[in-house]
């Protein structure tokens, strides 16, 4: 019998809207995942879905049950649509939420000048003239109706699902407080002339209807109208480093149809087209360069501050700028597949996951609201059933509902990932998911791949040895004559010290190549043979002095490369893969961070430890296969470290994967950059040391903030529930809380990048005026 063939789960992502606080996020993700066959994470900050589902559902079926909480829920428009929406006329996105930030502000300043006296005139005594209290509530009703209105009608959609926000603690706390007031002004003893109020910081018993909470009312809906509006600009503000990487591409493209230049929209241009970007023009999508030499500036991709030059033949990448030549670029990636897409879509879907410490968060905000109400009504009991006053019981209730607002705890995790992902992506490092602030927090080893990640993974010529009777200048004309025509990486070498010498290099007959060993030609009428020392000792002989410098070569990690003519070995060419200048820093760094680093490389051992002890690296893998990288990470996993793989090439994608942090370095190939957790943009292996900088940084302001939300939480309810807390100071405390947190996570768009701050200093060194001499100033 045939077994049933499965489909594999599909992903889609939705924008929500109407979310306030961190229970409406749970709410949402609870319903989602009820549904069978659906996995969904539901971030508050980004106000986006991210949701798994099988063929059971479709994504209209998703948006209905969003909708029907009392949210809306949309899919995000494509890469070419958003672009096309910018520079199209009407309203964008940014457009919308700036005018939504201007109602807000609006809102709080018709507040603030109507609320100001209220609380003036409850504060200070002497401003209680005869009948001052229903002047307050003249003042106070619009505050309390119109200013609340965005709660109240969350706090009634919310109470039709059954469920409940922080809208509904905070409407409940304005409602009762004005309910209360109207009461004891229309039926008590407060609306009488000449009534007079003094201000107290706790309730005392008496009071009852002698006392009006009309302060309450209005201070506690510009509170939190005010929190409100400083969390949407810090989520904006938190956000921001991604918003302007998605923004980075060309809007319109120059390209050539049938000769003819013409403009057209990025989103018509395909796979083949060839376009033009003139100096200071974005390059507008990911291509081959096929005419023209210029100077590319890639700083806002990658960070890196020093224009590339590119030429014919060179791959260039959308949204670089074009600095001075012309160029001609050939597409080769487009839209959604582009390097600048494939970027912002690991970092947004980094930041739409959520980190293990964020679960525990979102399950107390899932029953918090509830459980407060709860907590607010016995109190409230609690203080009349011991004889209490009603003003006692009402004001305690009111404090508690207040303060307990779980915001704090909604934006601690996701604000800092948002800010912390964004930095990285700024520094040109994409953090894959919250997972990985985990993972290097415990990483104690990490393994370095020598070729293209510690070293440049090019040849070049070191040293040279030349026989008695022999030039350096002879020696390297006649060897880069025949080593032109290879393109083996040794023979490049070889070629470029030549082209140094000689610019022109002679011309070569008889040209005959022997796979793995050499090359014999024939240049000026002398045969000259090219290649390994053994190989080319056996057809001519060899002097003492380089026989005995060949057995000093052994074991040192240089390649040899022998050149005779006329019989006779003439001279030896050292080459060597270089170590990039700020490998060893990267790697003194990684020490700092509790890193032992261990070399892994595929060539032989002295090579692999000339490079480890230029980098101060004890422990070296050496003559590792490509299929085994991996099981050497599992060896060192089986022995209890916790390993970090550092990679760049396709033989290193099995290691990345089977890493506890696998990162992709500059460069490198899509299968390693899909296998690893952490992808540098850049080839600087400084940003590795960065990335787990940051990561860790990242990590301890999320534990911190959700430290200070809890301990906020929990000794706020009990100094509320005890009637020693005015509701009044709730409400600041509360709308302050959720401020502390977010300004906290934005203290990690500070964070400096090691690398960057070397490349300055040592910028600013070069570029300032050398001082005098002693000699020179006497």
């Amino acid at each position: 019998m045939a077994g049933t063939a499965t489909t594999a789960p599909a992903v889609v992502t939705l924008d929500i809207g109407g979310m306030t606080c961190g229970a409406c996020s749970a709410r949402i993700e609870k319903k989602l995942n009820r549904l069978e066959g659906v996995t969904a994470e539901v971030n508050f900050a980004l106000e986006r879905a991210h949701v798994s589902f099988d063929e059971r559902h479709s994504v209209d079926d998703l948006i209905d049950t969003v909708v029907k909480l009392g949210y809306t829920a949309e899919l995000p428009p494509p890469p070419e649509a958003a672009a096309s929406a910018a520079s199209a006329p009407g309203e964008s996105a940014e457009e919308a939420a700036d005018r939504e930030l201007a109602a807000m502000r609006r809102r709080i300043l018709i507040c603030l000048a109507l609320t100001v006296p209220v609380i003036a005139m409850a504060m200070v005594t002497p401003l209680q003239f005869d009948n001052w209290q229903w002047l307050s509530l003249t003042l106070a009703a619009p505050v309390a109706v119109w200013g609340a209105w965005p709660f109240h009608t969350v706090a009634w959609k919310n109470l039709k699902q059954a469920g409940g926000t922080m809208d509904t603690l905070v409407s409940v706390g304005v409602l009762a407080s004005f309910g209360w007031s109207l009461y004891a002004l229309f039926f008590g003893y407060a609306g009488i002339t000449g009534m007079q109020m003094p201000f107290l910081m706790t309730p005392t018993p008496g009071q009852g209807l002698h006392h009006i909470y009309l302060e309450v009312a209005t201070s506690l809906t510009l509170f939190v109208l005010v929190g409100r509006y400083a969390e949407h600009r810090a989520k904006r503000r938190a956000g921001s480093a991604v918003r302007a990487l998605l923004e980075l591409g060309a809007k319109d493209v120059t390209a050539l149809r049938a000769g003819q230049e013409v403009t057209i929209p990025i989103g018509e241009l395909r796979v083949g087209d060839q376009f033009v970007v003139r100096p200071g023009e974005k390059i507008a999508t990911d291509g081959v360069v096929v005419d023209g030499t210029s100077a590319v500036d890639a700083s806002m991709l990658t960070g890196e501050s020093v224009p590339q030059e590119v030429t014919v033949g060179d791959s260039v990448v959308g949204a670089t700028v074009n600095t001075s030549g012309r160029l001609t670029v050939r597409a080769e990636r487009v839209g959604a597949d582009t390097q600048l897409a494939h970027i912002s879509r690991l970092v947004s879907d980094a930041q739409a996951g959520k980190a293990p410490v964020q679960r525990l968060a979102d399950r107390i905000a899932a029953i918090f609201v509830p459980v407060v109400v709860a907590i607010a009504f016995c109190v409230g009991g609690f203080w009349i059933g011991n004889g209490g006053d009603s003003a006692v019981a009402l004001t305690a209730a009111v404090a508690v509902l207040v303060v307990a607002c779980p915001c704090s705890l909604g934006l601690a995790t996701p604000t800092a990932l948002l800010v912390g992902t964004g930095r990285g992506a700024q520094l040109g490092i994409v953090i894959r998911g919250p997972q990985i602030l985990e993972s290097t927090r415990r990483i104690d080893t990490v393994l370095l791949d020598k070729t293209g990640t510690v070293t440049t993974g090019k040849m070049r010529l070191v040293e040279t040895v030349c026989a008695e009777g022999t030039t350096r200048d002879e020696l390297l004309t006649l060897a880069g004559a025949l080593e032109h025509s290879s393109e083996h990486p040794i023979a490049t070498a070889v070629t470029v010290a030549a082209r140094a010498v000689t610019p022109d290099l002679p011309a070569v007959a008889d040209f005959q190549a022997s796979a793995g060993f050499g090359v014999v030609g024939t240049v000026d009428g002398r045969e000259i043979i090219v290649g390994r020392p053994g190989w080319v000792g056996e057809r001519m002989s060899t002097p003492d002095g380089l026989r005995s410098r060949l057995t000093e070569i052994e074991g040192s990690g240089h390649t040899p490369v022998a050149v005779g003519w006329d019989g006779r070995l003439r001279g030896l060419l050292l080459v060597a893969d270089e170590a990039k200048p700020t490998s060893r820093r990267a790697i003194d760094e990684m020490r700092s961070l509790g890193l032992n680093p261990i070399l892994l490389t595929g060539d032989s051992k002295g090579a692999a430890r000339r490079i480890a002890d230029e980098m101060g690296i004890t422990e070296v893998e050496a003559e590792v296969l490509p299929q085994d990288k991996a099981a050497v990470v599992r060896r060192l996993q089986d022995e209890g470290r916790n390993v970090a793989m550092v990679g760049d090439g396709i033989n290193d994608a099995a290691a990345l994967a089977q890493a506890d942090l696998g990162i992709a370095i500059g460069g490198g190939t899509d299968a390693a950059i899909e296998a690893s957790d952490i992808t540098l943009v850049r080839g600087d292996l400084r940003d590795a040391a960065d990335a787990v900088r940051l990561s860790r940084r990242t990590l301890g302001t999320i534990k911190g903030n959700l430290f200070w939300a809890f301990v906020y939480n929990l000794a706020g309810i009990p100094l509320a529930a005890s009637g020693v807390l005015n509701p009044m100071i709730a409400g600041a405390a509360m709308a302050l809380s959720s401020i502390f947190v977010v300004t906290n996570s934005l203290r990690l768009r500070r964070f400096k990048s090691s690398s960057r701050h070397d490349d300055a200093k040592a910028e600013a060194e070069l570029l300032a005026p050398a001082s005098p001499s002693p000699a020179a100033v006497s």
